[in-house]
């Protein structure tokens, strides 16, 4: 037997190492994140916006998903593409993306936005605004709340297309 021959014989794979590949990779495009139910009337915060502050209640009898992010954020950067496609699919029907960015500076957040042609509102966080939520450590974090302005649920870590149909869709098929 030659030298390779034996290299390849030692690298055949078992069941149970295929099994923790296949964990390794589908934790890493699908990180654990829970979910927490909330029912908590949404805070009175400020969020920033092209004509200044204006409150979260502004967005009343809409959905809206309130995203707490950074441009440095390898999971936040994986999730954009649901939250934009999402976006796209149900703007029409009273939802909204507010994703209020960790980052130092609008113009950062907004040369990230231009170059990955994403057209959801991204914003930096007003300070203090994470703390109002009930304290954010880490991102990314999303509040879900009803068009009643209810935090109906709180997702610690990325969201993808599925827990986006879950949590929203019923919401959206609710009348203010």
């Amino acid at each position: 037997m030659t030298k390779t021959n034996w290299f390849l014989q030692k690298l055949k794979a078992n069941w149970l190492t295929l099994l923790l590949i296949g964990l390794i990779v589908y934790l890493w495009f699908r990180p654990w994140a829970p979910v927490d139910e909330l029912h908590l009337p949404a805070p009175e915060v400020a969020i920033s916006t092209v004509d200044g502050p204006k409150p979260l209640s502004a967005w009343r009898g809409q959905v809206v998903l309130v995203n707490f992010w950074a441009t440095w954020c390898p999971y936040c950067r994986h999730e954009m593409p649901a939250m934009q496609a999402f976006y796209q699919a149900h703007k029409a029907e009273g939802f909204e993306i507010l994703a209020l960015s960790l980052d130092e500076s609008q113009a950062e957040i907004d040369a990230f936005m231009r170059k990955e042609g994403y057209s959801f509102p991204a914003i930096q966080a007003i300070a203090g605004t994470a703390q109002q939520f009930g304290g954010v450590s880490k991102v990314p974090t999303s509040f879900v709340i009803d068009r009643q302005g209810i935090v109906r649920h709180k997702i610690a870590g990325q969201v993808h297309a599925g827990r986006l149909d879950d949590l929203i869709l019923p919401l959206l098929k609710e009348r203010p």
